[in-house]
């Protein structure tokens, strides 16, 4: 019903059909509202079971203590004082933030890939995209696996190649400071695939005229990468570095499968995940891991949220 209808004169007669009238159309809009939630309650439900309760019982574990064969006993804070304290937690987050940053380094080449992948005329662009994608489908252990090889101090091709410059190459997988560098330039090789076809999917939805309208003013191609390509393409750079930074600080599969766990410098090189799987499943620590998680949990968040208000800086939205 229109305010001009509310506001228009009523007859006093006509004033309890109109009084039923409201309310039978206030009831139809109440009824009709439970049909969203009754679409969405699955997908709800499932996020409560599955991501909001394994939440909120790892917060709650996080105060207690388990022993070896089950039970819990409350502990207050116990965890999160020793948390602190303990220098491995710092060495954990120097690595994952040291292998964000890294990794963070493959969205400008990937947005330079990108970009040369959309230009007009290209040949095999599609063969040339799902070869910059399959790392990021294949299996960690089998890349592990293949990295070893190439990063091998002996006789991998890495130093083979450095060897020619006349450098000598160290030995990656085996030394303190350099083992988290060489995982982390895996993990740059292995997500920029995945860059690549988010922000390929960006650029074409930039209109041509705008590089048409660059080209007579004539603006050089550089000049139309970074003042019309990179503004219109923010949006997805950010998508994309939200992801990246996400799947950064959860790092453990490629970091297990490269160094191993009978690695001497894992110490030196521990992630935060690596650091919980840690004290889970190898001292059994099962409260102390909880802590861990939930620590992991608040600087994603913190992290992410970061981000979100930092993009009103640099995110066009036009």
């Amino acid at each position: 019903m229109s305010v001009e209808t509310r506001l228009r004169p009523v007859p006093g007669d006509a004033l309890p059909e109109r009084v039923a009238q409201d309310r039978a159309e206030a009831h139809a809009r109440k009824r009709d509202g439970l049909w969203p939630w009754l679409f969405v309650l699955p997908l709800l439900s499932g996020i409560a079971l599955f991501y909001l309760w394994p939440i909120l019982q790892t917060f709650y574990y996080s105060f207690t203590e388990w022993g070896v064969f089950g039970g819990s006993e409350w502990t207050g804070v116990d965890n999160y004082v020793r948390l602190v304290s303990d220098p491995q937690l710092y060495v954990a987050l120097g690595n994952t933030l040291l292998y964000t940053g890294i990794v963070l380094l493959g969205i400008p080449i990937a947005v330079y890939l990108a970009n040369l992948l959309n230009l007009p005329g290209l040949r095999f662009a599609s063969l040339y995209r799902v070869l910059f994608f399959l790392p990021y489908v294949a299996m960690p252990t089998a890349i592990a696996m293949v990295w070893r090889i190439i990063f091998n101090g002996d006789f991998g091709i890495v130093n083979y190649l450095l060897s020619l410059v006349g450098i000598d190459g160290p030995y990656w997988v085996s030394s303190p400071g350099i083992a988290i560098v060489a995982v982390a330039i895996v993990g740059l090789w292995s997500s920029l695939g995945f860059s690549m076809i988010v922000l390929g999917a960006g650029l074409k939805s930039i209109a041509i005229e705008y590089y048409e309208a660059a080209e007579l003013d004539g603006a050089s191609r550089w000049r139309q990468f970074t003042s019309i390509t990179v503004p219109l393409l923010s949006p997805s750079i950010f998508f994309v570095t939200i992801i990246t930074v996400i799947s950064s600080f959860q790092l453990f599969d490629l970091l297990y499968a490269i160094l191993g766990s009978q690695n001497a410098v894992l110490p030196k090189s521990l992630s935060l995940v690596y650091l919980f799987y840690e004290a889970g499943f190898i001292t059994n620590e099962k409260g102390y891991a909880a802590a861990i998680a939930m620590v992991i949990f608040v600087l994603i968040g913190l992290v992410t949220l970061l981000q979100f208000r930092l993009q009103k800086r640099w995110v066009s939205v036009d």
